[in-house]
């Protein structure tokens, strides 16, 4: 596996450069960097990482068979198998759609999925994590953050648990291929669904940022179902309605 891990100590964004770098290297190459001058987040978040203190890394992948429709199940891969880690370190934690990893209430770690596309499959994808190890203290402008070393009061180095968090990733990558595998991951994925069948209030985006004639931007009392076959949020509102929100259309009130 050290073959295929890359180490930076300092680069713009992992994503970015395995990106442009992707046509001539294997798949499950790596790129990992101690530090990050413009790591990225979904839809054009900044991921916010002390210099040396957390894992933020970029996963080439190079499926076969998977059909567009289903690039989903890369997010899901991502996701079960660093709970599949967490869990190896004595931490319960739980997904929250689509792909963000949460310990309790609190964020532990993102995923960023950058897919290539041809002739209606994946041909390749670039998934950057940013996964909380060390660092304790954060701008307080990040909401509800959370790190590994708050959670069990160990400290690890870095270099040493980038195998450890690949090995279950990688794990499950290899039952790609198979359809039966995937549709495992998806009653598995709900399974683990962050507040799945809970009421909670949820602020749906309003109609000037979210072109869809039902979003309204006020707070509503739902629960969630579970996704579609879009991967889109499925809820259940108060009145019994069933909702199905796309992301960036809907934000969970924590």
């Amino acid at each position: 596996m050290a073959d295929f891990i890359h180490w930076f100590d300092i680069i713009d964004s992992t994503n970015t450069r395995l990106l442009a770098d992707k046509e001539g290297l294997p798949d499950r190459t790596v790129y990992a960097a101690l530090f990050q001058t413009a790591g990225r987040g979904q839809k054009g978040n900044r991921w916010e990482s002390r210099s040396g203190e957390n894992l933020t890394f970029s996963i080439l992948l190079k499926p076969t068979d998977i059909p567009a429709r289903e690039q989903f199940i890369l997010s899901q891969v991502m996701a079960l198998g660093l709970l599949d880690f967490l869990r190896s370190e004595g931490v319960a934690a739980s997904i929250k759609w689509p792909n963000d990893i949460y310990v309790g209430d609190k964020k532990i770690c993102g995923t960023l999925i950058e897919p290539t596309l041809s002739g209606g499959h994946l041909s390749s994808a670039v998934a950057g994590i940013g996964l909380n190890l060390n660092q304790r203290v954060f701008d307080p402008s990040i909401p509800n953050p959370t790190s590994l070393s708050l959670v069990t009061g160990r400290s690890y180095d870095v270099k040493e648990m980038l195998p450890r968090v690949l090995e279950p990733i990688f794990r499950r990558c290899e039952k790609l291929s198979s359809p039966y595998a995937r549709n495992g991951y998806d009653a598995e994925y709900m399974e683990h669904l962050y507040r799945r069948g809970e009421w909670h209030a949820f602020e749906e985006l309003p109609a000037s940022e979210v072109p869809t004639e039902h979003r309204s931007g006020r707070r509503v009392e739902a629960r969630i179902l579970g996704i579609d076959p879009e991967a889109r949020l499925l809820l259940e509102h108060r009145n019994g309605t069933i909702h199905t929100y796309g992301f960036k259309e809907i934000k969970y009130i924590i």
